[in-house]
């Protein structure tokens, strides 16, 4: 240790104002060797990775070929230049530039957010830029690269700085932050799947790049970003020191002259400009910008310099590229040159990412106002008020259901129901009532299933802002189902029995990594998000993977649609709802207690841990067989709880009929506008809901910020 490193910082005079080096003394001698040491170490094992990931590919090009190209080249050697110039070399140097961008992007969002669980992803930027850019690819705007990464800055720049308003700013609870990236990114990437399923000429290549691809033509993309990227880095690095400050506090740096609004937003618009130009050059590769820093900052504690900003920006960029090349080298020897061409990096990245989150979501410690019971918030309404919303909204579920099966492609009129219904209908009419009637069922029974999930967890976790979809339920229900079609397997059986292990399976790991002397709700959310984003990961592997005829139509079916539905595919959501609403109706007075608090239910000698286990359960369940009705479909389980209790209070006896009619009616409505709207193109009910439920989280997120 250098005297440097044991001289105690001095000590200001009385009344003077602390200098920036009495709060953060300059490394010693040896914190720079250190420093300096890690980045060499990181330059090393990048250069090595590099240099074998030039040997991979899907030519007979090898390790020899190149060190003869290097060592002694002849003119023979004109097949292995081609390949190097028109293959390998544009993917490496992609898989560096994107990686190097996204780790420093990340560690500027974790700095300012003061929030290790801050990301390009859980930010919703690279949804953001993905959305722009797909939404002029889909409306025909031909734009150079350039102005690609420009789209990409502005869409990205627009959601980051709606998330972290909605989230209250920097310094916000993490669970709350997590919440509002992750919704925000959700809806729009169902914008996105609705502008792939819409415009599929138009958007023909988006889907493989939509999940982040590092196959480039040539080295144009890498020299028009590479400059870019160069310039963002330097402009963090020059600002490192702010940074270093700004982690103290916004009361010690604002002290020691720091502007902090200033330094913030540069940070911000330095960080979603690298994700910008990252996602233009690859697409959005997932969560590089969360364990990039993650994993600098576990550096950190065996060498302490590299939480400085001078070395963690770098040594985050450097673990970025060695993360993003790496990943795309272990696709390649676990699948093969061949079959790894068919799947996106950003896949490989996601399923890495999201156990990483879920190992962070783990440690966190949080409670901030996402954890107010639903009572709070909401008033408490009369008998009288609860009767009258039950029949408005049975009459409501009714038209729906009429409207539903009056409109679509072909037009209908209300005789028309009536002859089907006596079974004298023409075969005109019998053929599209046959294929009717079986989706307006399954959008209703599947919407109300998901709506008494929501209230079930809502009400068992204490967060009005969680839902099935966020704790990885739907998704785990989503993976089970695509394993079996991608199998080839057309039993339906199979499918129901294959989404509720997965929906089960799903909830244990989540249930099994949040418990930790007791389970904290607030880590029951992030670690629901982290594997919601894992079965995400695997679903589009599998999708990736499976029959190229067979991808449209499970995409749509992930995007939540009733398309094809026969009416023995309702029965199982049916007699999920028959045996579950019974369930939650008996248990509606332990329900209201485990809203309230951790204490109160055990002063009573409510079971917590027993009823929690049990309640989520058969949420899981109902989830599960829902997804089998109508897919993948997100925000009901949101939603519908919550405009039931602003409806008729907090009471769980009156929320969760409120809930399974408003659900019903939202999904069915949903099903009626996406065949309708857009005729003969049939949107799905999925994409539909999530343009209602978007803006609606948004509005609920706004409304309770602290």
């Amino acid at each position: 240790m250098s005297i440097d490193q044991r001289r105690p910082a001095r000590a200001a005079p009385a009344g003077a104002v602390p200098t920036a080096e009495d709060v953060v003394p300059r490394p010693g001698h040896a914190a720079r060797l250190g420093s300096t040491g890690v980045l060499l170490a990181l330059l090393a094992g990048l250069a090595l990775v590099s240099g074998w990931h030039l040997t991979q590919g899907t030519s007979a090009v090898g390790l020899r070929d190149l060190v003869g190209l290097l060592v002694a080249p002849t003119p023979d050697d004109a097949g292995v230049r081609d390949v190097l110039a028109g293959s390998r070399m544009p993917r490496l140097a992609a898989g560096l530039a994107v990686g190097f961008a996204l780790g420093v992007a990340g560690a500027l969002l974790q700095s300012v957010s003061r929030n290790a669980l801050a990301s390009p992803d859980t930010l919703a930027v690279t949804a953001g830029a993905s959305f722009a850019v797909t939404a002029v690819a889909a409306f025909g705007l031909a734009v150079p690269l350039w102005g690609s990464t420009l789209v990409a800055f502005a869409g990205g720049l627009l959601a980051a700085s709606l998330v972290l308003v909605l989230a209250g700013g920097a310094g916000t609870s993490t669970t709350r932050l997590v919440l509002a990236g992750s919704a925000t990114a959700m809806a729009l990437g169902s914008a996105t799947a609705g502008l792939l399923v819409l415009f599929r000429t138009e958007t023909t290549g988006l889907f493989a790049w939509g999940n982040g691809s590092l196959n480039q033509l040539d080295l144009r993309a890498f020299l028009q970003a590479a400059p870019l990227i160069g310039l963002a880095t330097l402009a963090a690095l020059l600002a490192s020191r702010r940074l270093d400050l700004l982690g103290l506090g916004d009361d010690t740096a604002s002290v020691l002259g720091v502007p902090v609004r200033s330094t913030r937003v540069v940070a911000v618009v330095l960080g979603v400009l690298l994700s910008a130009a990252a996602v233009t050059m690859a697409g959005p590769i997932g969560f590089v910008g969360l364990c990039a820093p993650a994993a600098a900052r576990l550096l950190g504690r065996v060498v302490p310099s590299v939480l400085r900003h001078r070395v963690l920006v770098l040594a985050a960029g450097l673990l970025g590229a060695l993360l993003v090349v790496g990943a795309d080298l272990a696709m390649r020897a676990v699948l093969g040159a061949d079959r790894a061409t068919v799947v996106p990096t950003g896949v490989t990245t996601t399923l890495l990412g999201a156990l990483v989150l879920v190992v962070l979501a783990r440690g966190a410690r949080d409670s901030g106002p996402t954890r107010r019971p639903p009572s709070a918030r909401v008033g408490v309404h009369g008998r009288a008020r609860f009767v009258v919303v039950l029949v408005v909204g049975t009459v409501l579920v009714v038209a729906v259901v009429l409207g539903g099966l009056l409109l679509g492609y072909t037009r209908l009129r209300s005789g028309d129901l009536v002859v089907w219904a006596r079974g004298d209908a023409p075969s005109l009419l019998s053929f599209v009532m046959d294929e009717r009637a079986p989706r307006v069922l399954a959008a209703l029974l599947g919407g109300a299933g998901l709506a008494l999930a929501g209230s079930l967890v809502q009400a068992t976790c204490r967060n009005p802002l969680a839902e099935p979809g966020i704790l990885g339920i739907a998704g785990g229900a989503g993976v089970g189902a695509v394993l079996v079609v991608t199998l080839g397997s057309g039993s339906r059986s199979a499918l129901v029995v294959a989404a509720v292990l997965g929906a089960l399976i799903a909830f244990a790991l989540v249930y099994a990594v949040s418990w930790r002397h007791g389970l904290d709700s607030d880590r029951l959310v992030l670690v629901g998000v982290g594997v919601s984003a894992l079965a995400g990961g695997v679903s589009t592997f599998l999708l990736l993977r499976a029959d190229p005829y067979d991808t449209p139509a499970i995409f749509t079916w992930l995007s939540g649609t009733t398309y094809g539905r026969t009416w023995a595919e309702v029965v199982p959501v049916a007699v999920a709802l028959a045996v579950v609403l019974p369930i939650a109706v008996l248990a509606r007075r332990e329900l209201d207690l485990l809203s309230l608090d951790e204490d109160t239910p055990r002063v009573v000698g409510v079971g917590t841990e027993k009823v929690r286990l049990t309640v989520l359960v058969a949420a899981a369940v109902i989830t599960a067989l829902s997804v089998t009705a109508v897919g993948v479909v997100g925000f009901v389980g949101l939603v519908a709880p919550h405009a039931a209790r602003g409806l008729v209070g907090a009471r769980n006896a009156r929320v969760v009929p409120v809930a399974v009619l408003v659900g019903a009616a939202l999904l069915a409505a949903a099903d009626a506008v996406g065949r309708t709207a857009l005729a003969p193109a049939d949107l799905p009910a999925g994409l539909v809901v999530a343009l209602v439920g978007g803006p609606y989280f948004v509005y609920l997120l706004a409304r309770s910020r602290a």
